[in-house]
């Protein structure tokens, strides 16, 4: 049992955001309200005395629900080297993410029910934050035949995505639409036209010909976003964008969205804080697919989020070893180590610069994935398991290799300070994080 007084409260599924006490009792949140007084937590746990109860003193920090990253690569099974569950459930704990969504471009594909299962189980078994896994949506992903959805779904599947690839295929990916609604799952789109981009390896523009890398035209990602949301008309399916990167990308969803087509988006914060302009030819680690964004897309993705046409921030979290980003720029394979490091950024970078309002970061990073997957997750309601994040605003850390959980040291925040972190972190009202560092559980399967 635990009381936390004083913690800044917000969760705008309540239109919540005050400074309150807040109760818990069987991993369960039981009391919301300001200045409890010890006789009014006694009544409420039906207890005689406070002696077993935990009292924390939370004043100067927020108090968030737990955050849902929709974009996760565990690498398990396959590439453990790089990744695997328990390391990427821990990363997650401590950068605030109390659910994650497992993505399926794995060694093998998760095309199969007992993969599903597999991935769910090891997620149970490591005991953090909460693992549910994204199912492929075609075989070995090679576009051309779609998985079992009704079993992979029974097996666990919150989601169907060929995520790293996309499909090539309208006709394929009409029909993962089509088939998807009998589970009620999306499908995630990885939006990008592989004739488009080539062997591109950034953005498309004056950055890549003064770097003489080959670039990746915005249009490999728009044509694809165009053609996506068209058939998801068609077949009143339910449809994902994945890590949007372009201004012509928002526009078409924005428009989409005033037709009633039933589209929802992400973006990732490396877009939303970097741009091409920052690459040079020894960070391999903003090497990241869909390429960073031009200034020019980057405004227009921050607006997007604003006005609602993009829902949530995933972070894409894509870890590889040191010896994998350690090649030539154009050799290197995409992605960024972020599961860690993404709230602190978006919080530095937009947040504390007053372009982010902190209702609306928790509103895009717990709310609206938990709706849109459909997770018990997101709120801090009466009666709601107790997933929650205190947000030291104030606290600094250096990010090195010594304190990343991650398996993954790839990320352009080695060896910066940032600042604005998680400090207790909870899941199922089990304290899994204190003081930045990770309570160890005992695996209970």
């Amino acid at each position: 049992m635990i009381w936390l007084k004083g913690a800044f409260v917000v969760d705008p599924g309540q239109n919540l955001a005050a400074e309150r006490d807040v109760v818990l009792k069987d991993g369960m949140i039981v009391k919301i309200a300001p200045n409890l007084q010890p006789e009014d937590v006694e009544a409420v746990l039906g207890l005689q005395s406070l002696e077993e109860i935990r009292q924390i003193n939370a004043e100067g920090k927020y108090l968030f629900p737990g955050l849902v990253d929709v974009h996760v690569h565990l690498r398990e099974p396959g590439q453990e080297d790089k990744e695997d569950i328990r390391s990427g459930s821990r990363a997650a704990i401590r950068g605030g993410f109390t659910s994650i969504l497992a993505m399926a471009n794995t060694i093998p594909v998760i095309d199969q029910r007992a993969l599903v299962e597999f991935v769910r189980l090891q997620g149970q078994r490591a005991g953090f934050a909460k693992v549910y896994p994204v199912a492929a949506v075609t075989k070995g992903f090679k576009g051309e035949e779609l998985v079992e959805m009704a079993d992979l779904f029974e097996g666990g599947a919150v989601a169907f995505s060929d995520d790293g690839q996309g499909i090539q295929n309208a006709e394929i990916m009409r029909l993962a639409l089509e088939y998807a609604k009998l589970t009620g799952c999306p499908i995630i789109a990885h939006c990008e036209d592989k004739n488009l981009a080539g062997k591109g390896v950034m953005r498309r523009g004056e950055a890549s010909a003064r770097l003489g890398l080959r670039g990746i035209p915005a249009s490999a990602e728009s044509v694809m976003v165009a053609r996506d949301v068209l058939l998801a008309a068609e077949t009143q399916g339910k449809l994902h964008i994945a890590h949007v990167s372009t201004k012509e990308s928002v526009q078409i969803i924005k428009k989409a969205k005033e037709f009633g087509v039933d589209v929802t988006a992400e973006v990732n914060p490396h877009h939303l804080l970097f741009t091409d302009e920052d690459i040079s030819l020894t960070a391999t680690a903003y090497k990241v697919n869909p390429p960073l964004p031009t200034r020019a897309d980057q405004e227009a993705l921050i607006e997007g989020l604003l006005d609602g046409t993009i829902d949530m921030l995933a972070t894409d979290h894509a870890p590889h070893t040191w010896e994998d980003k350690a090649k030539p720029f154009a050799e290197v394979p995409f992605g960024i180590s972020a599961l860690e490091t993404a709230l602190a950024a978006v919080w530095q970078g937009l947040v504390a610069k007053g372009k982010l309002s902190v209702p609306k970061l928790v509103e895009l990073w717990s709310l609206k994935p938990a709706e849109r997957f459909g997770l018990a997750a997101g709120t801090l309601k009466i009666g709601a398991p107790a997933d929650m994040v205190l947000f030291d605003p104030d606290c600094k850390e250096v990010i090195s290799a010594d304190n990343l959980e991650s398996k993954g040291h790839n990320t352009p925040f080695l060896g910066k300070e940032m600042q604005g972190f998680p400090v207790m972190v909870w899941v199922n009202g089990k304290l899994l994080l204190e003081n930045r560092k990770i309570i160890d559980v005992k695996q209970y399967i």
